[in-house]
């Protein structure tokens, strides 16, 4: 191998960071594109449930009552699922559900912070955000515990 000098060094350097960075923009764009995206899918989820429950039913259906069974079906799936996990997947599922609940209690914190001189449904939204707040709280704090409690049947007992 040859040594470079320093020069060369310099422009291999400079060169480096110039691709470097014309490889961060091109990820911003590429993020930005992505986020866009994203939000026109979140923003026109809704609104296919709303018209697939009233198209499947001829209209005669009512949207709360199609997503109302989605949630009890959503129910059942999960407690199926939670159920067959095998005991040694039981851990890291836990961080998965403390994990979920984190962002819960997120939400349950703006919606605490309403205005209430915001509308009609200010009062509301701080009734049902504290009571998320609550039982995501609980959530969290018995996932722990169990969890806790599923590590230490794996270590060795002192005698």
């Amino acid at each position: 191998m040859s040594e470079l000098s320093k020069a060369e060094a310099l422009e291999r350097a400079n060169a480096a960071a110039d691709a470097a960075r014309e490889a961060a923009a091109t990820a911003q764009e590429a993020a930005s594109a992505a986020q866009t995206y994203a939000d026109q899918i979140a923003g026109a989820a809704g609104d296919v449930m709303t018209q697939a429950a009233a198209t499947a039913a001829g209209g005669a259906i009512e949207p709360f009552v199609f997503l109302f069974s989605v949630f009890v079906l959503a129910i059942f799936v999960g407690y199926y699922v939670v159920w067959s996990v095998t005991p040694a997947l039981h851990t890291p599922l836990m961080a998965v559900t403390n994990a979920i609940s984190s962002v819960i209690v997120v939400g349950a914190l703006l919606a605490v912070g309403v205005d209430l001189t915001s509308g009609d449904g200010a009062m509301m939204a701080r009734v049902f955000g504290f009571l998320a707040l609550v039982l995501a709280s609980v959530n969290i704090f018995g996932g722990f515990l169990v969890t806790s409690r599923m590590l230490a049947m794996y270590k060795k007992k002192q005698r």
